[in-house]
């Protein structure tokens, strides 16, 4: 009997299961991590290593750096997921792994361990999106939520308000048109000379400035529910490099507080247009970004404005960790969707209705 054959043998007897523990391994960009998750909700365990002090000295992520990274450090994150949740590999009901979106290189190294460990174990093998795990991130903060809510999708690489309709049915109501608000912070972090990573450090300097201290164009979009930040970026770098060859002195938390205001101001009004024309009670955020001091906070503002149920996840599960992709993998397993040993890495992985 095939490895298939003997996972589809035994997935009725696992979604009767009144208790399930899922492994998972999440090695997408440059966290190397593994985690153990019970019924979807509750974390047994949470194993993140982090390359950036690797990353820090080329001013981002360098694929072959962190596809090597991650081959020296995910069977040690495992191995500390399976100790921290007192558990051996034998005692998990099944293994899910990320195998898209992200690094090609780095994605690989997660799978063929997922598939190493599953096929050892014969344990079932779970293929998770990882936009989708960052959707239910929310699940492990809020055990009471459910179906159906809006999802703001906010990182380095994605910028997505999703109306998630049910567990693994996804609806996308708006998208980002170019860049991904989280690049843009990025980009603005380098041109004030903040270092890797520039994301959150630009954040932080920003709780000290002035956001009306630059006044920056509202993007516009052809979509009613789209985002656009790569004019915006532009703009921002253009009057940068502008004042500085004019010789003017900027105060650089003026200059961050200004360009998070305009990223968040536009995040936050486009989701609360598409909650207010679909009637939308519930919304949630997601993704690294979502981490965002301001964006945290203009969020609640808005949400509490229009009488809709605010879901964020702690900050410690905004980044990638292996807890969401274990969470995901939970609810992908109740609906049946399980892999075979072909499974492989699939870097523009795009989230779509099931």
């Amino acid at each position: 009997m095939s490895y298939l054959d003997e996972s589809r043998s035994c997935l009725a007897a696992l979604q009767q299961k009144e208790h399930l523990r899922i492994l998972a391994i999440e090695s997408s960009c440059d966290e190397t991590a593994a985690a153990v998750v019970e019924d979807g909700r509750k974390i047994l365990s949470n194993a993140v290593f982090t390359q950036i002090d690797l990353h820090a000295l080329y001013g981002g992520v360098v694929p072959e750096i962190a596809s090597r990274a991650h081959v020296e450090k995910v069977d040690r994150m495992v191995d500390q997921a399976l100790s921290d949740a007192g558990m051996r590999l034998a005692d998990v009901d099944a293994i899910a792994v990320t195998y898209g979106p992200g690094l090609v290189g780095a994605l690989l190294t997660g799978v063929s361990c997922g598939k190493a460990l599953a096929y050892a174990a014969k344990k079932t093998l779970i293929p998770v999106n990882h936009i989708e795990g960052h959707i239910c991130a929310n699940f492990l903060t809020d055990p009471d939520l459910e179906p159906p809510f809006a999802c703001l999708v906010v990182s380095g690489g994605h910028s997505h308000l999703f109306l998630v309709e049910d567990y693994g049915v996804y609806k996308i109501i708006g998208q980002t048109q170019d860049d991904a608000a989280g690049e843009a912070f990025d980009k603005a972090a380098r041109v004030l000379n903040i270092p890797y990573p520039g994301g959150p450090l630009l954040d932080k300097l920003a709780e000290q400035g002035n956001p009306h201290a630059l006044k920056l164009p509202r993007p516009k979009t052809e979509g009613k529910y789209d985002y656009s930040f790569s004019g915006l970026k532009t703009a921002f770098i253009n009057a940068v490099h502008n004042a500085r060859q004019k010789g003017e002195t900027l105060c650089d938390a003026d200059l961050a507080a200004s360009f998070r205001h305009a990223v968040v101001s536009f995040l936050v009004d486009k989701a609360m247009l598409a909650a207010d024309d679909l009637n939308l009670k519930k919304m949630a955020l997601a993704g690294g970004v979502s981490a965002n001091q301001l964006l945290r906070r203009e969020m609640e503002a808005a949400c509490k404005k229009q009488g809709i149920q605010l879901f964020m996840p702690k900050l410690s599960l905004c980044g990638d960790n292996a807890a969401m992709i274990a969470s995901a993998g939970y609810y992908r397993l109740r609906r049946g969707e399980i892999a075979d040993l072909s499974l492989n890495a699939r870097p523009a992985l795009r989230l779509q209705s099931k």
